[in-house]
């Protein structure tokens, strides 16, 4: 029978001495493998916007950036089918060939990334193939963090696993800091690439340098032997048969994977995203700044932040790990809301003396405004005057909010104290409607001028046209967020805020949840809840937040999602998590 409810005091276990080289080898190889797995899977959500316009054009901006996000989320999906598959093999195989079969996964198909061709090239296909490669992606990580995680814990003294797992929770911001570090130095002009050209085909190089790091994490995972934990119970026969049945077959084990999900994981993993991933989106979607100085500005508050991992992790072998997380939590919960207030502040000033002086406000019948969400990308939004209006704030990014009016009523939008009446779908068809449609655009958002150009072949002479300035740039909406505007060191002091959240919910989650479940049942036990949350509420947290953006209008409307279950998940871990600090791994 599973026993979880038994706590071991440290004095009565053997090991507790200090790190022998074996075990520096185990952390390193074990945690700069996974750096590399990390690298890999990151390296989509810092190039999203890139990725929008190589592999899915033919999409209003709103909806390309979604499906884009959604393509992320993909390699999301389906890490906790990876968990069951590798997790499996793992309990029933042992850990080491376990993570050594996912690094290879990963490092192939990211690589293989690089080598695709674009939209332009291949057509449909490129997308298709592009997600088959993340799906591979996520599989791989599936097993990836369960067996890394367990391999550390169960080579490490007992009174210092926090510590030592936390190595393995730094890999995921040290990937994603190395992924940054990289893009920026590609990127840059300095390097003969530039942004321009590193739009068109220099994003391919970061994927492709994922080669050296596949090559360099297999030769340090071979060195590797198997866990003793996993070594003991092959010699003694004690193995599971049957992982899956005996993890989530028994009531027993089960109660204690839901109540790690529900108070532990989901807040973890929703706090994780926001603050490394969505973070990153906010700032260059929401708030305009360009996408080499919001890298610069993430990866400062990334390494300033990083060694709090340990830190925490070595705090909750002291104190425990429930406090810390839950704390971690709770503090998420209440100052989400004001951090993000006070980076658009800190970040692009024009835009918040804008929100406040001049709101912009959409008066129409809710039953005629669709979500601005298109995934085929035939829908031109230009059938109700609500769409017509919010399909132009959507495109320009512009927060707005909304006021119900009574059937039949035209839409209409407030820019300070303008307001100016949508076009009637109704009443005009075919090119006077797209005419109709541009000139409001215009007169709202602006419109660039226009160059004239002679008749070539089957294509018309264009016609000469001024620039038009639109109501908001009036009013004093910034097209883009200006660089000598932004107060950088405040934006990092945030930016580290949000890191350090993530560190106090991250860093001691391993150890509790390699201590909260059976060794025969570990590796499969562990990472199927985490990866649902991981996966799932957090993975889908950037296309679920900007979407509901979208839709709602308030571009802070997607951060009352990881409010709402960071807050949940204090209460429900408050009441049934159990403390596990100071139990005995070896059983």
């Amino acid at each position: 029978m599973v026993q979880h409810e038994t706590a071991v005091e440290y004095s009565a276990l053997p090991r507790h001495h200090q790190a022998t080289h074996n075990e520096k080898l185990v952390i390193t190889a074990s945690s700069l493998g996974t750096v590399f797995e990390w690298y890999d899977f990151y390296l989509y959500g810092l190039l999203t916007s890139i990725i929008a316009a190589q592999f899915l054009t033919g999409l209003n901006p709103t909806t390309s950036f979604i499906m884009a996000l959604l393509v992320f989320a993909a390699g999301f999906i389906v890490r906790p089918f990876g968990a069951l598959v590798f997790g499996r093999i793992g309990d029933m195989f042992g850990r080491r060939y376990t993570f050594i079969i996912t690094l290879l996964v990963m490092g192939l198909s990211t690589f293989l990334v690089g080598c695709l061709p674009t939209y332009k090239t291949a057509g449909v296909a490129a997308p298709i193939m592009l997600v088959v490669l993340r799906m591979f992606q996520g599989l791989a990580l599936g097993g990836e963090y369960g067996g890394a995680a367990t391999y550390v814990a169960e080579h490490a003294p007992n009174n210092k696993r926090g510590l030592y797992t936390s190595w393995i929770q730094i890999t995921a911001t040290a990937g994603l800091a190395m992924a940054l570090l990289i893009v920026i130095l590609v990127r840059s002009p300095a390097t003969g690439v530039g942004e321009e050209a590193f739009k068109d085909w220099g994003w391919r190089i970061p994927y492709l340098i994922s080669g050296l790091f596949l090559a360099v994490g297999l030769w340090l995972r071979l060195k590797l032997h198997e866990s003793p934990v996993f070594q003991k119970m092959k010699n003694e026969g004690t193995a599971s048969k049957a992982p899956l049945s005996d993890a989530f077959g028994q009531w027993s084990n089960l109660k204690f994977v839901m109540i790690a999900f529900f108070g532990a994981i989901a807040g973890q993993a929703v706090v994780w995203y926001t603050g490394q991933l969505y973070a990153l989106f906010f700032l260059e979607k929401m708030l305009k700044i360009d996408g080499l100085t919001a890298n610069n500005l993430a990866i400062t508050a990334l390494l300033l932040g990083a060694p709090f991992f340990l830190v925490f992790g070595w705090l909750s072998d002291k104190i425990g790990r429930k406090p810390i997380i839950l704390g971690g939590c709770a503090l998420a919960a209440l100052t989400l809301f004001p951090t993000f207030h006070a980076l658009t502040n800190a970040a692009n000033p024009a835009l918040a003396k804008a929100l406040a002086s001049a709101p912009v406000t959409v008066t129409a019948n809710p039953a005629e405004c669709s979500s601005q969400f298109d995934p085929v990308g035939k829908n031109p939004f230009d059938t109700t005057s609500c769409d017509i209006i919010k399909n132009a704030l959507a495109k320009s990014g512009v927060n707005y909010t909304n006021v119900t009016a009574s059937a039949g009523t035209i839409a209409s939008v407030t820019v300070g104290g303008t307001t100016i009446a949508a076009p009637d779908p109704s009443k005009i068809t075919g090119d006077d409607r797209k005419k109709a449609i541009a000139a409001f655009t215009a007169q709202v958002v602006g419109a660039p001028a226009v160059a004239a150009a002679p008749a070539q072949g089957d294509k018309p002479a264009v016609e000469a046209k001024p620039a038009v300035v639109g109501e908001l740039s009036k009013v004093g909406y910034p097209s883009k967020a200006d660089p000598a505007q932004i107060n950088k060191p405040l934006v990092v002091a945030l930016l580290f805020y949000l890191v350090l959240l993530v560190t106090m919910v991250y860093g001691p989650i391993a150890a509790m949840l390699v201590e909260l479940f059976p060794s025969r049942i570990r590796y499969t036990s562990m990472s199927l809840p985490y990866h649902i949350g991981n996966g799932w509420l957090g993975g889908l947290l950037p296309a679920i937040g900007f979407a509901m953006v979208a839709s709602n209008g308030d571009i802070y409307f997607g951060f009352w999602y990881p409010v709402v279950v960071a807050a949940a998940t204090v209460v429900i871990g408050l009441i049934f998590l159990p403390e596990t600090f100071r139990r005995n791994i070896d059983t």
